[in-house]
Parts: C-alpha cells; sequence; structure tokens
C-alpha cells in the first residue's frame, strides 16, 4: 500500500497538470511509459527507434513497494502511451489516471491474456494448486506473445503512419519469442523432476501453468513476508531430500536466506529465477532483454529439472 500522503500530493500535482499533455505531431517520435521492465522491453522491441520508451520503475528497485514522484505523474500525463500490468498492486496508477482531466492512452497487460484464479488455502507452502493471485502474467512466454500482439495494436493504431515498421518489427520478436517457447518445451518435457522449489516468493504461476510444473515455495507470489515459518522451511527440506531435488531458487534482488538455509541443510545448489519485473541499473544500460533473462532461467530450469 502506498503512503496516504504521498497520493494526495500526487493527485493533486496531477490535477495542476491537467490538460497540459501535448498531442503527437506527424514529426514526432510516439512516447510509452512504462511501469515494469518486461512491459518496457515488449515496447521497445515494438516500436524500435521510431519511439521513445522509458521504464518507470528505477533499476534495481521493489515493484510492490515503488512509490511515485510528482516528476513521474507529469512524464505519465504527458506521454502517449503508459503501459502497466492492471493488478491490484497497481491500483495506485488507476487512481492517478483517473485524476488526469486529459490522460494518456494506456495498455493494460492483464486484459491481453487469460488471468489465472486461484483458491486461498491456508497453508504455509504454497502449492501449485494452492497459491494467491499471480499479477506476473508474462513470465509465460506465450502469455508473452500475446501481449506483445494486442500491444503491437495499440501502438499502431496511435501511430499509424509507421504502422508497417511496427508489425514487422513485431513479426521477427514474436518469432524469437516463438523459439523461446519451443526452448521451455523442449527442457520441461524430458525432465525427470517436475518441482520447482523456491526459497523465496513464488512469482511464476504462468510459467509452471504453460510447462506442466509443481513448486513449492516460501512464500505466495506477492507476499510481503521476509522470514518463512518453521513448519515451511521443514516441508521444503523434506521435498528436497525425499525427490532428490538439486536445486533451490531465490529470485532478483532477494537477500537469499530462506535458500541458503535450504541449501545448507539439503545441498541443494542455489540458482536464480528472474521474474523480469526489473531489472539492475548495469542490466539496463548493457540493454539486457526480457529474452536474456528467460535464457538465463531456461538453463538453471534444465539443471533444476534433471
Amino acid at each position: 500500500m502506498k503512503k496516504i500522503i504521498s497520493i494526495i500530493l500526487t493527485l493533486c500535482l496531477a490535477f495542476s497538470f491537467a490538460g497540459c499533455r501535448d498531442t503527437k505531431t506527424e514529426n514526432e517520435k510516439l512516447t510509452i511509459i512504462a511501469s515494469v521492465f518486461p512491459a518496457y522491453d515488449f515496447a521497445r522491441e515494438i516500436v524500435g527507434d521510431l519511439g521513445e520508451v522509458s521504464l518507470l520503475l528505477p533499476p534495481g528497485a521493489e515493484s510492490h513497494s515503488f512509490e511515485p514522484t510528482p516528476k513521474d505523474i507529469i512524464a505519465i500525463q504527458n506521454c502517449d502511451l503508459f503501459i502497466y500490468t492492471g493488478g491490484e498492486s497497481d491500483s495506485w496508477i488507476e487512481d492517478i489516471l483517473s485524476s488526469m482531466e486529459n490522460p494518456p492512452a494506456v495498455f493494460r497487460m492483464v486484459d491481453a491474456v487469460e488471468v489465472i484464479h486461484s483458491v486461498h488455502e491456508h497453508e504455509e507452502v504454497s502449492l501449485s494448486s494452492h497459491v494467491e493471485f499471480d499479477e506476473h502474467v508474462w513470465t509465460s512466454p506465450v502469455n508473452a506473445m500475446e501481449i506483445v500482439n494486442a500491444l503491437s495494436v495499440t501502438i499502431t493504431t496511435l501511430d499509424s503512419e509507421n504502422s508497417r515498421a511496427y508489425r514487422k518489427n513485431t513479426s521477427e520478436y514474436l518469432g524469437q519469442l516463438e523459439e523461446l517457447h519451443e526452448s521451455f518445451i523442449e527442457v520441461t518435457e524430458k525432465a525427470e523432476n517436475k518441482t520447482i522449489i523456491m526459497g523465496d516468493r513464488f512469482p511464476f504461476r504462468y510459467l509452471a501453468h504453460e510447462y506442466n510444473l509443481e513448486y513449492m515455495a516460501a512464500f505466495p507470489g506477492c507476499s510481503a513476508d521476509s522470514e518463512p515459518g518453521a513448519k515451511t522451511v521443514s516441508q521444503l527440506i523434506e521435498k528436497i531430500k525425499t525427490d532428490n531435488i538439486p536445486v533451490v531458487f531465490h529470485i532478483e534482488f532477494s537477500n537469499k536466506k530462506t535458500a541458503e538455509a535450504l541449501s545448507e541443510a539439503t545441498g541443494a545448489e542455489i540458482r536464480l529465477l528472474h521474474s523480469c519485473h526489473n531489472v539492475t541499473d548495469k542490466q539496463l544500460k548493457e540493454n539486457v532483454s526480457y529474452i536474456d533473462l528467460m535464457k538465463q532461467n531456461l538453463a538453471n530450469l534444465k539443471e533444476a529439472l534433471n
């Protein structure tokens, strides 16, 4: 939840700048702001050099605790297209957009895919059929393709002058995503072990669902918890030992404490499973892509599932 004072201040600023956004002229580039890294990367693949795409979330920042600055509000107000996930944690975005007299065009990634709803269970360990709603819809390459297709239509509608180039870029990028998808199929179908052990939060519901993987995790996907209960740790250790699972995962920007504890107790190797929600400043400057991160995930999954 965002601080009440921060929201009030930013909403007031939004009101003061309402109606100030200029419309795109024939010679201007399309300006796009994305709230999280996958949306940013998808957009820049589609527009190439024909648009200006920026990432709202600062490098290395956690999206669930992000609070926009007055400068961020002005930037959103003045862009041509704002892309965001659209889950519960984005309620602050809905509030800001609704306060604007002349808001930008918007694209919600959750609207492009079939959202998986879950049944709430009172269990400490998150199993594949008993997890909370996961907003990280992009973690499945199949979902990524659906998002890119829909986003391309939105961008082409906003800038029909460059529609041919956008469609060409989209087609080429979809081919890369399809290859990524096929690679995941190859690895997961041949896997002897079908269970992912996550000593962390688990923002991979869609990835697991797409490739018929099971999982056990210390916390649900969007949990604010930082320390698992003793029962959870015991269950994870038992599962690793019983099934001889060789790898325990952590997510990006994690302190890795739980993963390290599980590794020490079982001898399992520690590997990163990147949710792609954000990257470091170094990765951003090096133009690391969604596909780069997912290929790294694929290599680590191959090690874990063998």
